[in-house]
């Protein structure tokens, strides 16, 4: 108990080393910006900011594209929207790391501890290194405890299920909604939980109603959580989404059949499991010397000497959970499927494939059970055991987002918004923000959104299709340049983005690049039509004039990547 003890407390202080770039470098740090600086902390802080927290769905946050719908951002249940209330988004992003994390760590150590080596004598090291192994991996932020939060829900869970359920264990099931998404990863882990419930049912055959009260619960709570969304399903949000339009999915079967072994090997960008370095071998092997006992054992005919447990009989179903999660994910994209998603628009607009994000805790469970194998079964594997969870922390700290994304030159969160530089655009047109609307090119529209902009260009979930349709003007003439980028745009849409043909899918064009656009075929009339006034590029227009276009103003600061263009329909 000892030494368990020492080891928790080991366990905190290297979280406490790994957070702290967040706290030493405050708003130099670099974190993710896809899917985070791009979007979800610019939705919650605009949400904040416009007032309309509690308004009704089809009010209108007029910072965003004319007016977008308060339904098409969160809930104000969302754990997020009180802490945007409460602190500036920097804080948020370092408070978030902090519960994030620490509830990883206590979720899987409990779950291992409690329920994984029930009964079983294994070493503290095992336990302990992997919650720390699994609580340091690259969650997506804004999934908040989405992935890091499963271990403990089903700890939780099972809790409940075993019938020794605890006031905490309740606590556990009713705060959990507010910190995470429902159509991330809790639907599919409801689900799971439903399928376990109705197995016990069926084989006991007796009810375990405390088990299913957990079950109503918890899915009620995210239900009402998300009523909104809710509602908008039910009696409709009162515009046709853009998601209408989804087509995604017509790969043929031996691309998907690529897709699922990239997806088993390497996971997913949501749900990075980093396990193809040392997890997956460390399983491989442990596989093997349970595959050669039973051998060893079948070839003595010693048929009561096949002594494997209940926690070692678990590593294959797993590998096996893991192995049906990816390729269910790859075969929804799979050509096949559009039968199905074309014949109701749930299957076109909600992503069934998501199950396999939960593959990311079954990897770090088959870590700690694979761990256990080589220790029971390996001689002197007291010191193979921690060098193996060593290797892994090491993968892990390798993916640092400080040593990450420094090292491939992206921005910090301070330059990737420079507010000086835009402080200085908005000095310079002298108006105020909500008196003119503004588009960017080459560069994320959350930049200019963050910085006080009204822009009509976005990164949403969810929008008025017609409003897609509009925005398609401004547009039209590069995608016709470049089929990648109109696939892009017409079968998904979820950035509406300047997008064009000689930058591609680049949001990052940084002054270093020094880029030029040669061949602009833009369409000024729409954009003016729509509303537009000044576009942000950060590239200059070579071409402008032929596209009515004047460049007004270039500006740049020492401590600031951006080199900002500024054009405006000519006068």
């Amino acid at each position: 108990m000892l030494k368990e003890r020492i080891l928790l407390i080991i366990g905190c202080i290297g979280l406490l080393v790994y957070l702290s770039p967040l706290v030493i470098l405050g708003e130099g740090s670099h974190v993710r910006i896809h899917d985070n600086l791009d979007s979800n902390l610019i939705w919650y802080k605009t949400l904040v900011e416009s007032g309309k927290i509690f308004a009704e769905n089809d009010a209108q946050i007029p910072n965003m594209m004319n007016g977008l719908p308060r339904v098409s951002l969160d809930s104000e249940w969302n754990v997020y929207v009180l802490l945007f209330y409460l602190f500036e988004p920097f804080t948020v992003i370092t408070i978030n790391a902090f519960l994030m994390r620490f509830i990883a760590f206590i979720g899987m150590f409990l779950l291992l501890k409690t329920h994984i080596f029930r009964k079983q004598e294994v070493s503290p090291v095992i336990t302990v290194g992997s919650a720390l192994a699994f609580s340091i991996l690259p969650f997506w932020p804004f999934g908040a405890l989405s992935i890091a939060g499963i271990p403990l829900a089903l700890y939780a869970f099972l809790n409940i299920r075993n019938r020794e359920p605890s006031f905490k264990d309740w606590l556990i099931i009713v705060l959990i909604p507010f910190y995470s998404l429902l159509v991330l990863s809790f639907s599919f882990f409801l689900g799971l939980m439903g399928v376990l419930w109705l197995t016990d049912w069926i084989r006991k055959r007796n009810v375990n109603w405390k088990m299913f009260t957990a079950l109503l619960l918890m899915g009620s709570i995210y239900l009402l959580k998300q009523y909104r969304l809710v509602t908008g399903m039910l009696f409709g949000q009162g515009f046709t989404p853009h998601r209408e339009e989804f087509s995604r999915g017509h790969k043929n079967f031996p691309d998907t059949l690529g897709l699922f072994w990239k997806n088993f090997t390497t996971a997913h960008t949501h749900s990075e499991s980093l396990h193809q370095h040392v997890i997956l071998y460390v399983a491989v092997f442990a596989l093997v010397l349970l595959i050669g006992s039973w051998i060893r054992q079948r070839w003595k005919k010693d048929q009561y000497s096949l002594t494997f447990s209940q926690m070692e009989k678990s590593l294959p179903f797993l590998l096996f959970l893991i192995v049906i999660f990816s390729f269910w994910y790859s075969l929804w994209y799979w050509e096949g499927m559009r039968v199905l998603k074309d014949a109701h628009q749930l299957f076109n607009t909600f992503n069934f494939g998501r199950v396999h994000l939960l593959n990311a805790v079954l990897w770090y469970i088959i870590f700690a059970i694979a761990l256990a194998i080589i220790s029971r079964r390996i001689k002197y594997s007291q010191w193979l055991v921690p060098v193996l969870i060593i290797c892994q922390l090491a993968v892990l700290a390798n993916e640092h987002h400080e040593l990450k994304y420094r090292s491939i030159d992206y921005p910090s969160f301070e330059e990737f918004y420079s507010e000086g530089l835009f402080d200085d655009i908005k000095a310079y047109i002298g108006e105020e923000p909500s008196d003119y609307r503004v588009v960017s090119v080459g560069m994320h529209p959350a930049m200019a959104q963050y910085n006080g902009m009204y822009t009509l260009d976005i990164y949403a979930t969810m929008y008025p299709l017609s409003y897609k349709h509009e925005f398609r003007n401004l547009i039209s003439g590069e995608l016709e340049k470049n089929e990648a980028l109109k696939d892009y745009y017409d079968t998904w849409g979820g950035r509406v983005y300047v997008y064009l043909d000689e930058i591609g899918e680049n949001y990052l064009l940084t002054k270093d690049k020094n880029k030029k656009v040669e061949n602009l075929d833009f369409g000024t009339e729409a954009f003016k039509e729509l509303g537009g006034d000044y576009i942000l590029s950060a590239a200059e227009l070579e071409n402008a004039e032929e596209n009515d276009l004047e460049l007004l103003e270039i500006f740049e600061k020492k401590d600031s990547p951006w080199r900002i263009f500024l054009y405006a329909p000519a006068s």
